[in-house]
């Protein structure tokens, strides 16, 4: 592929945007990771974000980089990628995770990163550069990743509901608050190996795009997956209180039982897409296993009202990031 020349210095300006990318998006997802282990009190906030961040770091050792892979080659085709294709890209995604935030949306920041490419990239030279296979794939798991969630938190409650049923609900209630510990790690774990991963793939899009880095390479340099999945902990550390409180504590209520099985539920989705090398959302992963688990203790008890606006959060999250990065790639170009 051609590679376009881009001085240092710009490079430099587009990886720390990409990290900072990385950082909020630990920031902005760190509800998936916590926000049931806190709504059923078996750690306080602050305890849990830095449980989260633990296993957001330590997930580097355990994934392979296939998710990186798929965002750096497998969605647009890498000869179109120049620096003005990042820049409109980490901003379109960066400015939806700032509103989604503020309104305390549980919104997707991976798909708010892929709306972003395929904006900027629509931009500079329309549909055809993008890869049908790469797209196709990772829109349809926008449903199948919040259905698996769904299903297997669901199964989950059910197993453990006819394998406990004639134990004391106290002597259930003080397993699961212990055994919530090990699904809350599972989970932040996958959180950990999905979305770091998917800024990796930008980066390392980049790296080859400016001639930093050869297009044959296996993998990106170990300081920028290193970089990412550091940002990625230091995000959720400081994750927003906003979004745990819609997640755990507004879309249903949930006892250790239920997080429990949300969160293995989730896990397990998270760790077959990673496996697969697909960029899924935690947030619509978590989000389906909560609402599977509570429908099945009382379905009235899960606010679908709530659920329903989140769902259009999601439907909207692709086309208004791809829309800003589109703008902000011509702003780019004018200016540089």
């Amino acid at each position: 592929m051609e590679t376009v020349t881009i001085g240092f210095w710009a490079v430099a300006v587009l990886v720390l945007l990409a990290v900072a990318f990385d950082f909020m998006n630990g920031f902005h997802d760190a509800a998936n990771s916590i926000a049931t282990v806190v709504s059923t009190g078996v750690l306080k906030p602050q305890q849990a974000v830095l449980f989260a961040a633990f296993f957001n770091v330590i997930a580097i050792g355990i994934f392979q980089l296939k998710v990186a892979s798929m965002i750096g080659k497998g969605i647009v085709e890498p000869g179109v990628v120049d620096h003005h294709v990042i820049f409109g890209a980490l901003i379109g995604a960066i400015t939806w995770n700032v509103i989604t935030w503020w309104y305390g949306i549980p919104s997707s920041s991976s798909h708010a990163l892929i709306g972003g490419i395929v904006g900027a990239v629509m931009a500079k030279a329309g549909a055809a550069k993008l890869i049908g296979a790469g797209i196709i794939k990772t829109v349809l798991f926008i449903f199948v990743s919040p259905l698996l969630g769904f299903l297997l938190g669901s199964l989950m409650m059910v197993l453990v509901a006819w394998t406990f049923r004639r134990t004391s609900p106290l002597r259930v209630d003080q397993w699961f608050r212990r055994l919530q510990l090990v699904s809350a790690g599972l989970y932040s774990l996958g959180h950990g190996g999905n979305d770091a991963q998917k800024t990796i793939g930008i980066i390392w899009m980049l790296l080859v795009a400016s001639g930093y880095l050869a297009a044959e390479a296996k993998a990106p340099p170990s300081w920028v997956i290193w970089a990412c999945y550091i940002a990625i902990g230091m995000g959720t550390m400081f994750g927003g209180w906003r979004i745990v409180k819609t997640m755990g504590q507004r879309l249903t209520k949930l006892k250790p039982v239920g997080g429990f099985c949300a969160e293995t539920g989730g896990a397990i989705t998270l760790f077959i897409a990673t496996a697969m090398g697909i960029p899924v959302s935690t947030t619509h992963t978590i989000t389906g296993a909560i609402v599977g688990v509570g429908s099945v203790r009382n379905a009235s008890t899960v606010r679908w009202a709530l659920a329903g606006n989140i769902v259009w959060a999601w439907i909207f999250t692709i086309p208004a990031s791809a829309l800003v990065a589109g703008a902000f790639y011509w702003l780019s170009l004018t200016l540089y």
